[in-house]
């Protein structure tokens, strides 16, 4: 076999093993327990709520683009995160010394990354059905669309969690780089409420990132053609949707390699320290 190809899947082994020791840590599921029902919550008290324009309850239109986000937040967060912590306490040192290592490493955070951000998409469905049964009967083929569009959306977006994760001093810094940018950009793309609501040029702004065309593609994907009057337009526009999506996978795909590699190269044994100093400093 392949050394490289064989290492890829020694990794991607790995990162199942880390995502199922994840799943028997009870601060990691019970925060994403929480996750979910906090989502419920704001579910239920919208349940009565509708959309004008439209027949649609509110929860019903908010529901899909939670699922969206969602994507955004676990794997962008997420792998600035993993990537931030593990070059601070020496986890991708040792990796690069091993043959393919980085390889492996990568397969290994690309797979335990991808299945932490599916169990929080789905507790988040599964509760907010609860709320909102009227998704549940939804087609196949909107089915097949949304995990379609979630696909999609993580090869967006894990990219630039990765780019972000290589370039941070700290694991702190890796969180405000990408949760309070996401927190802004999710304000202003419709994911809570119509983004109709919103000014024209708002609106632009927020068509400009993938936040935006997961929500859009999710509440295509499960929400009747009437749902539609809400939405920029007046219309779904599926084909934009994979388009921009597609735009930022390829985007990241091509800067992400680079900048992982550079990163690579410049991880050492003082680096490791320098920053173990500086985390030292904080705490004190």
């Amino acid at each position: 076999m392949n050394p490289i190809l064989y290492v890829a899947r020694l990794g991607v082994g790995r990162g199942w093993h880390e995502f199922k020791i994840g799943l028997r840590g009870a601060d990691e599921t019970g925060f994403k327990l929480v996750f979910a029902l906090s989502f419920a919550l704001v579910l239920y008290f919208q349940r009565n709520a509708t959309v004008e324009g439209t027949t649609q309850s509110l929860a019903s239109v908010v529901l899909p683009s939670i699922l969206g986000m969602m994507v955004v937040v676990g794997s962008a967060l997420g792998g600035a995160g993993a990537l931030s912590v593990e070059r601070e306490d020496g986890t991708l040192l040792r990796a690069k010394a091993i043959p393919n290592g980085m390889i492996g490493y990568f397969a290994a955070k690309v797979t335990s990354v991808t299945l932490d951000t599916v169990i929080a998409v789905t507790l988040v469905l599964a509760t907010g059905l609860i709320f909102v049964p009227e998704l549940l009967s939804t087609g196949y083929a909107g089915w097949l669309a949304l995990i379609g569009i979630l696909g999609l959306g993580l090869l967006a977006t894990l990219p630039w969690g990765a780019v972000i994760g290589s370039v941070v001093l700290s694991p702190q810094s890796a969180f405000g780089l990408t949760m309070l940018p996401i927190g802004a950009i999710t304000a202003i793309s419709g994911i809570f409420y119509p983004i109709t609501a919103l000014a024209g040029w708002v609106q632009g702004i927020a068509q400009v990132f993938p936040v935006y065309w997961l929500g859009h593609g999710t509440r295509w994907a499960l929400l009747p053609d009437s749902a539609a009057a809400a939405e920029i337009g007046g219309s779904w526009r599926p084909l934009e949707t994979a388009g921009v999506l597609a735009a930022w996978a390829v985007a990241g795909l091509l800067v992400a390699p680079p900048v992982l590699r550079t990163m690579a190269r410049r991880e050492s044994g003082s680096a490791i320290e320098a920053r173990r100093h500086r985390a030292m400093q904080r705490v004190g």
